[in-house]
């Protein structure tokens, strides 16, 4: 089986953008790939390090989040990062291979960068997407799913991986060069019609989120803002509830853009409708989420042994690595 290599970085629980972006594929494809979850807790530093208690909490909240979606531990490979010191080492090594110019000028950090507001950047954030190579070929992995945000991060790893083999395989291959498996699910966009949904921007319905609270947010989303009444003929096109509609509702997403465009629907009641779709399609996760939490301790060795699993398969790559730089004794 080809391996794969996702994950999430863990400062905090996950929403329906993540399940929309990534979650729904792990679960699709944990039977056909190796599939290893990294618990991102080190890249989680390079934006919360004056934060650790919520990095810690964040470790158990995006591994129950991964489990109670439907993600397999006997299928899958879930582990911490900073627990692996194949990662670390490999980090240091590709960091020699790679200039300051081309970091600072990649695309997805500069982005970044500016959504928090960092002018004066750390070593360790200028430096993630050398540590994000280092998770990925760790263990070899020939996949990596992402959005095409993160297409630039995963080019660079290419370039490396390439230049590490070209000056040390001596003809061989030491390291696989991962390619992109690029999701062709539209991202789903924010509550408030931002074009992100995230954490951060205050604009998203978690996966954990009670019955309530979801309908309570959906309440809050944006519609079409021309539509005064229930009598206005709507636009579902500019309208956000309408993209949740496509995303969770498709068998009645094209019925309920004509009622909208008719005036035969108001907001309220499509909103409503929303609010039952998606807890419908939450709340087998509530339940699994209510197991795992009150069952912490397993959740622990579930992250304790696929960690030990994954240090197996990356002191080996490390071993590797070392040889093919004539630096083992």
């Amino acid at each position: 089986m080809k391996r794969i290599l996702t994950g999430d970085r863990t400062t905090g629980k996950l929403h329906l953008g993540h399940y929309v972006g990534s979650l729904q594929n792990r679960v699709r494809l944990q039977d056909e790939y190796d599939t290893f979850i990294i618990l991102a807790d080190v890249q989680a530093l390079t934006t919360h390090f004056e934060k650790p208690e919520l990095i810690n909490k964040g470790i158990y909240d995006a591994a129950i989040d991964n489990l109670s979606v439907g993600l397999d531990p006997d299928k899958v490979t879930i582990f911490l990062q900073s627990k692996i010191s194949a990662i670390a080492e490999l980090t240091i090594f590709y960091s020699m291979m790679v200039s300051v110019n081309s970091l600072r000028h990649n695309p997805t950090i500069k982005t970044e960068a500016k959504q928090y507001g960092y002018g004066d950047l750390s070593y360790g954030f200028l430096g993630y997407p050398v540590s994000q190579t280092a998770d990925i070929t760790f263990c070899n992995a020939d996949l990596v799913p992402v959005g095409e945000d993160q297409l630039p991060h995963i080019e660079l790893g290419r370039k490396i991986v390439r230049r590490f083999n070209d000056l040390y395989g001596n003809g061989r291959i030491i390291i696989n060069e991962p390619e992109a498996l690029i999701s062709d699910t539209p991202r789903l966009v924010g509550l408030d019609g931002n074009a992100k949904m995230g954490k951060s921007l205050n604009n998203a319905i978690y996966l954990s989120d009670s019955k309530e609270i979801v309908k309570a947010k959906v309440k809050s989303a944006v519609t079409d803002k021309n539509r005064i009444s229930v009598k206005d003929k709507g636009n579902p096109d500019i309208c956000t509830v309408s993209k949740y509609h496509k995303a969770f509702n498709g068998g009645d997403y094209e019925n309920i853009c004509e009622m909208c465009r008719n005036a035969d629907i108001g907001c309220v009641s499509c909103k409503n409708l929303l609010s039952e779709k998606i807890n419908l399609l939450i709340e087998p996760f509530r339940e699994k989420r209510a197991y795992y939490e009150e069952n912490i301790e397993k959740v622990r060795e579930i992250i304790i042994e696929g960690s030990k699993k994954a240090n197996i398969i990356g002191n080996k790559t490390v071993e590797n690595v070392k040889n093919a730089m004539s630096i083992d004794i």
